[in-house]
């Protein structure tokens, strides 16, 4: 059995760095939603994935995979989000088997609301602590990680 490869010392400090840096801004973004506009930060994410899609729709599939959330979590938050009149559910057209979830007017008139005090607080609590070079590092970073793990989830 091989012996396992151990983070050095900065590659322990920078991971331990991402997990409490994604842990606080995900609760603060979440905190700045629900006071601003009475949504969840996962509410928010899937009325804004919803927004940007070709008919403000996407089959529900895609749409967990576009959100990061299993079928079954992804179901129960849309269903929240129907029962507010912010999403509505229908059987895709060209495949009876796949669920569409399509946004309302009322939906995109609430992300579109949402989305400048959401996108100022991502500003005030990541971007403006960062210069241009390290902005570009952070997309360099993301960019590797994201098409390793989109790999594995069998979507790269």
């Amino acid at each position: 059995m091989a012996e396992p490869r151990w983070l050095d010392t900065d590659e322990q400090r920078a991971w331990l760095g991402l997990i409490a840096t994604m842990t606080l801004l995900d609760a603060a973004l979440d905190r700045q939603l629900q006071r601003d506009s009475g949504l969840t930060h996962g509410q928010y994410a899937i009325l804004s994935r919803l927004s940007d899609a070709p008919g403000h729709a996407m089959h529900m599939s895609d749409l967990a995979l576009r959100t990061s959330s299993s079928q079954s979590r992804l179901s129960h938050a849309v269903s929240r989000l129907e029962e507010q009149g912010w999403v509505v559910r229908s059987r895709c057209p060209h495949n009876k088997r796949a669920v569409h979830a399509t946004l309302t007017s009322a939906g995109y008139d609430l992300v579109v609301a949402a989305a400048p005090g959401h996108a100022g607080e991502v500003r005030r609590l990541l971007f403006d602590h960062l210069t241009r070079q390290q902005v570009g590092v952070l997309n360099e970073v993301t960019g590797a990680t994201l098409g390793v793990l989109a790999a594995e989830a069998g979507d790269g």
